[in-house]
């Protein structure tokens, strides 16, 4: 395996890379191959980033992050009506997986997945610092997690699709658009 520091078998000299980079340019990468948009921020330009990606009516979990949350107009109790006539649904992503261009959205007692699959946009948060490289650093990750007591986790690829009947449909089982933002500088 080649890696930091590490010699390839077909060049000469070592190859070295940033590692809390590649992570980040690999991820919008496959975000982008999914048919995902990325929007980067940081605490400070966090409202103004979000805004306008919230359709009206939204809904949305807590953010477990210190320095951002959303804001007064995304309802965080959303009743089951509230979520059928949702437009955008915002949650916390748990993790974003680089190589798939995924989110993992951890389920808990704040209603993350109904709020992430009921909506027609699905806006995930996620930090830069819980961008894993690869489903192996995952799937660890994910073992801690549960060995740690977090319950159940969804590993979310782009917007849903389904070709049960023929045809390519999206937004059948799920939101027809998803937008990851990555709060840098976490």
């Amino acid at each position: 395996m080649v890696g930091p520091g590490r010699k390839h078998p077909l060049t000469v000299g070592t190859i070295f890379w940033d590692m809390s980079a590649e992570p980040i340019a690999t991820f919008e990468s496959s975000l982008d191959e999914v048919g995902v948009e990325l929007v980067r921020t940081t605490a400070d330009e966090f409202a103004s980033t979000l805004s306008p990606l919230l359709d009206a009516p939204t809904v949305g979990t807590s953010l477990p992050f210190e320095t951002v949350s959303l804001p007064d107009s995304v309802e965080t109790d959303p009743s089951i009506a509230d979520l059928e006539a949702a437009a955008t649904g915002v949650t916390a992503a748990g993790y974003g997986i680089a190589d798939y261009g995924s989110v993992i959205i951890q389920g808990g007692t704040d209603g993350e997945e109904p709020v992430s699959l009921y909506a027609d946009e699905h806006v995930a948060v996620v930090a830069a610092s819980d961008v894993l490289p690869d489903m192996d650093a995952t799937f660890d990750q994910l073992a801690e997690d549960i060995r740690n007591g977090v319950g159940q986790s969804i590993i979310a690829t782009g917007p849903s699709a389904t070709a049960d009947m023929g045809a390519l449909v999206t937004g059948a089982h799920g939101p027809m658009d998803v937008t990851v933002v990555l709060l840098e500088g976490k």
